[in-house]
């Protein structure tokens, strides 16, 4: 059984570490960006993201369990932004620890997930995956998220 519960302040300096060298080489990789200089892109965009830290408003963190025999392991994160008005949830960030993949724990945690979010009122999910990220693709097409759009980009200067 998966449960999701919210990131303490204590827990949050792992989540940065894991994220922004995760997010700095999607940078590096989609944009042609420098490791160097994808680091302070990353730095900076997390900085300016989640501005409190766990208790920025507006943005949830959680920690993602696998739950067996009467004990939490923790497996893995996910960050999210709910919007009431539109029923929607945008999902920023979904990990699942390496060592814990490949035995359908992201799928499962997907679909947890959403069914709490169905409890809640919400009627879509919405997420941005890199386009070299096979699978997170993978994982997405399978429970069922289409694709709605493509970002593309051209260098026009060296």
């Amino acid at each position: 059984m998966i449960s999701f519960r919210s990131m303490t302040a204590e827990e949050y300096p792992a989540f940065l570490q894991y994220f922004i060298s995760d997010y700095a080489d999607e940078i590096g990789s989609n944009y042609g960006l420098s490791p160097t200089d994808s680091l302070v892109k990353a730095n900076k965009e997390i900085s300016e993201a989640l501005t409190e830290g766990v208790n920025t408003p507006g943005q949830v963190l959680l920690c993602i369990s696998e739950q067996s025999d009467h004990t939490a392991r923790h497996i893995g994160y996910l960050w999210y932004k709910p919007d009431s008005a539109m029923g929607t949830v945008f999902i920023y960030d979904f990990h699942i620890f390496n060592a814990c993949q490949g035995r359908g724990l992201g799928k499962q945690s997907l679909r947890d997930f959403e069914a709490y979010l169905r409890e809640k009122g919400f009627k879509e999910i919405r997420l941005r995956v890199a386009g070299d990220n096979v699978r997170a693709r993978h994982i997405y097409e399978t429970s069922g998220f289409g694709v709605t759009g493509v970002n593309m980009s051209k260098a026009i200067a060296d």
